[in-house]
């Protein structure tokens, strides 16, 4: 049924409680597991990127290679098989078009739970991912503490 299972992240609590369930759901299905990481792109329009603004970027990078690379040892301690991968841009964007391109079956993903006027003026990656997939999207609530 679902071969391979994307597991978008971002670092947040919500992204690592659907990290799990994701891992755990690609152990209980013998699914690939494709771990991501996006790193919002720039606005438009804005000047060329100055040296602090080079080396943000190159500290995101880092941090997305450090976040998927943990998820994934966490597969592949599984038996499970791992991959990674690093975008820019809009992370609903690149979520949805990872999964088109790489034939993801199923998105793991967490959310913050947000409403009314902080999620209308903050938007909700998940949300639109949901709206836009073409695949099924598995949304996942940090557990209250």
């Amino acid at each position: 049924m679902y071969e391979q299972i994307l597991i978008p992240t971002d670092g947040s609590d919500e992204a690592e409680a659907a990290a799990q369930h994701g891992l755990d759901l690609a152990e209980d299905l013998g699914a690939d597991v494709c771990v991501l990481y996006v790193i919002e792109s720039q606005v438009s329009g804005l000047p060329s990127k100055s040296m602090q603004q080079a080396a943000s970027m190159d500290e995101m990078e880092e941090y997305g290679e450090e976040l998927t690379g943990r998820i994934a040892e966490r597969a592949e301690e599984a038996g499970l098989t791992a991959e990674t991968a690093i975008r820019k841009g809009k992370p609903y964007e690149e979520i949805v078009d990872f999964a088109d391109e790489n034939a993801i079956d199923a998105i793991v993903m967490g959310t913050r739970g947000r409403s009314g006027i902080e999620d209308y003026l903050l938007g909700n990656v998940t949300e639109k991912v949901v709206r836009t997939s073409n695949v099924p999207v598995v949304t996942i609530r940090r557990p209250k503490l």
